[in-house]
């Protein structure tokens, strides 16, 4: 069958749709609308999409936005992945040395903003829960090796269950998350729980998508971060718990090198004592090492709507 794309009405009919034969409008927004109807035109002929197939996967989508999970289908498709290597691309182009910072990778679709803010050290836990203590801990950074007093660090994660709160309305506001400010030497710490990993929602879009390319849709065990500081470009960071198995198969290709630290149990009645703890717990050490901002380098602020507290 001939393409009707390289047809000349069809060609006109593109850039009528695309605004590019009117005057106004944004014209970068114009150039991404007519490659945006290209590449749909081309890929409707080129797999001899039916107005059926057509319709269904535009009703999907329509219910990817009305069941709030658009950031775990754009996380699964490895698209926010993508996004940060991206970039590492172009901050690395811009001349900032990349592998001398801590990783960043994806935020994900669960923060909340507006955690309760302390100085120095944070309870993240708030409920009773049959998981293990823990308590993790490091420095804030330069890239060459300089404390950085007062940053922010942003800490979220799930419950043993591998649920977030506000999102799950058993936990109380603000449960496992937390702002800390740095003490005067860079350092950070919290006590908590051992987060468990998750699956997206199994009657949710993601997983009907999932399931049809033959695709799971577990997370390991993670930490997020944001960590932040005047004259510093943000980071947007995650940690693997150590021994998941799913950090090699993480369905949101969240997983990067350098971001999954040691964890070390303690068991033993001194270890326990010296804490203050009636229990085994276990422990984290990782230092955050921040680029300082420079001009000419692209924002590290990302823009996104993010659920209300």
């Amino acid at each position: 069958m001939s393409s009707l794309l390289k047809t000349q009405h069809i060609q006109e009919l593109i850039k009528k749709a695309s605004g590019l034969t009117v005057e106004g409008g944004d014209a970068r927004l114009k150039k991404i609308t007519e490659r945006f109807l290209t590449d749909t035109i081309r890929l409707i002929e080129d797999f001899n999409v039916t107005p059926s197939e057509f319709w269904y996967a535009a009703n999907y989508l329509a219910r990817v936005g009305q069941s709030g999970e658009i950031g775990l289908v754009v996380a699964g498709l490895g698209l926010e992945h993508f996004l940060d290597l991206l970039q590492d691309k172009v901050e690395e182009e811009a001349g900032l040395d990349v592998k001398s910072g801590t990783p960043r990778t994806i935020e994900g679709p669960l923060y909340i903003e507006g955690a309760p803010l302390s100085k120095g050290e944070a309870r993240l836990d708030q409920l009773a829960e049959n998981g293990e203590v823990l308590i993790m801990e490091g420095q804030v950074k330069d890239v060459a090796g300089k404390p950085v007093s007062g940053a922010i660090v942003d800490v979220w994660h799930a419950n043993t269950k591998g649920n977030y709160s506000h999102f799950d309305q058993s936990q109380p506001a603000f449960n496992l998350r937390r702002r800390i400010e740095t003490d005067g030497e860079g350092r950070y710490k919290f006590r908590s729980i051992l987060p468990s990993g998750y699956a997206v929602p199994p009657e949710g879009t993601t997983n009907q998508f999932l399931k049809s390319i033959g695709r799971h849709g577990n997370r390991p065990a993670h930490i997020h971060f944001f960590v932040s500081a005047p004259g510093y470009r943000k980071l947007t960071t995650q940690i693997n718990i150590e021994g998941d198995e799913y950090i090699y198969d993480d369905f949101a290709y969240a997983t990067r090198d350098g971001l999954i630290p040691p964890v070390v149990r303690h068991s033993t009645a001194a270890e326990i004592q010296a804490k203050g703890l009636n229990e085994p717990f276990v422990t984290i050490h990782f230092d955050f090492t921040l680029h300082r901002e420079e001009a000419g380098l692209p924002a590290a602020e990302v823009e996104r709507l993010h659920a209300p507290a």
